[in-house]
């Protein structure tokens, strides 16, 4: 559930503080994934920690009003194995290359 407006952005006072110190290309690394992203971070890069490492998170206009960890994901994704993706790699290649041979044959 999103927080309510009244109540405002939560924001972390030091991480906005190590912004305004340090210029712009440098990464800043935190821990605070529930802060929102203000426009003073606009520009920045920062590196935002996702329980296993700080990726780097360079800052744009589009980012205001979300959460830093929205941009951090922790989970990583290793793709379904097996039998069944072999079978789905193999008809998704044959799919290709019946489309190049298509195409080859057009130029011609």
């Amino acid at each position: 559930m999103p927080r309510s407006l009244k109540k405002g952005p939560i924001v972390d006072e030091k991480l906005v503080l190590r912004l305004s110190k340090i210029e712009p290309g440098k990464v800043v690394k935190t821990w605070s994934r529930w802060s929102h992203v203000t426009p003073v971070m606009v520009g920045h890069t920062i590196g935002v920690h996702n329980g296993k490492e700080h990726v780097p998170v360079k800052i744009v206009e589009n980012m205001v009003g979300h959460k830093l960890g929205e941009f951090a994901s922790t989970r990583k994704f290793i793709r379904h194995g097996g039998k069944m993706q072999k079978e789905l790699e193999q008809k998704r290649q044959e799919a290709e290359r019946t489309a190049n041979k298509a195409a080859s044959t057009t130029k011609k």
